[in-house]
């Protein structure tokens, strides 16, 4: 069956930091509570983040509560004085929830557009499936992007997020597809490839070679054996081209 349609992931696979984002935390917390190690707060941030999201899963509570327990860990776990973080919790935490709400704290991969455009004159419906909040759909217009799919699903919105089977039957219906004739794309082993594969979708792993935070994404003691991975999204395209010509 011919590929009708692909789903992308957003974060590091079509939008990415436009700095690091221990960087951009570093920058909006050290008027508060002074300069922190940027490599305490980029390890802070990571235990953070898995630490909320296996308490709170699909920002239950709502996403500025979600993020503002984020960062308060972060910033404490970086080593800044408890007091001082609550008492400027109020103010920091909606400068960082602004700033990642636009161009000010993402920008696209250089091969984003064209790759969605390369799609859409192949005829390929396309997608975003993404575990974020909601405000990934104010960055995504933000940079032009919305014009360039045909379906967005955030988790926030959806109240299930990958790898659930449920987040990638709605994205199928709503492009009008069936799960064998999609591939999803992202940059997450579990959540994109192994979730996709196992709800019926074909799937492609995205590891963009480079600096660690700027392109390449990889989890400690990854296997990647039999995993089929593209370099770039314009690589997707050329797969898309070539899965469809051996069904002519």
């Amino acid at each position: 069956m011919a590929i009708r349609a692909v789903t992308f992931d957003a974060l590091h696979t079509l939008v990415t930091p436009r700095l690091p984002v221990y960087v951009q935390y570093a920058q909006t917390f050290e008027p508060y509570l002074g300069a922190l190690d940027p490599a305490a707060l980029k390890s802070a941030f990571k235990s953070a983040l898995k630490q909320v999201q296996q308490e709170h899963p699909v920002y239950r509570g709502g996403a500025q509560e979600w993020w503002g327990d984020v960062i308060r860990r972060t910033a404490v776990g970086a080593g800044a004085d408890p007091k001082a973080v609550d008492a400027s919790l109020g103010e920091i935490v909606p400068r960082l929830l602004k700033r990642f709400s636009s161009r000010e704290g993402y920008k696209l991969f250089d091969d984003s557009l064209e790759t969605l455009r390369r799609l859409k004159e192949l005829g390929i419906r396309t997608g975003m499936i993404s575990n974020t909040d909601a405000r990934m759909r104010a960055v995504i217009e933000d940079l032009d992007l919305i014009p360039q799919l045909d379906a967005v699903l955030l988790s926030e919105e959806e109240g299930v997020e990958k790898p659930s089977c449920e987040i990638f039957k709605r994205a199928c219906e709503r492009l009008g597809v069936k799960a064998h004739e999609t591939v999803h794309v992202g940059d997450e082993l579990d959540c994109d490839y192994q979730g996709a594969q196992a709800c019926g979708l074909q799937a492609l792993l995205i590891r963009r070679p480079g600096p660690e935070g700027d392109e390449e994404r990889k989890e400690p003691g990854e296997d990647l054996t039999g995993v089929k991975v593209v370099p770039n999204l314009l690589q997707v395209v050329e797969w898309v081209r070539q899965q469809n010509a051996q069904r002519t």
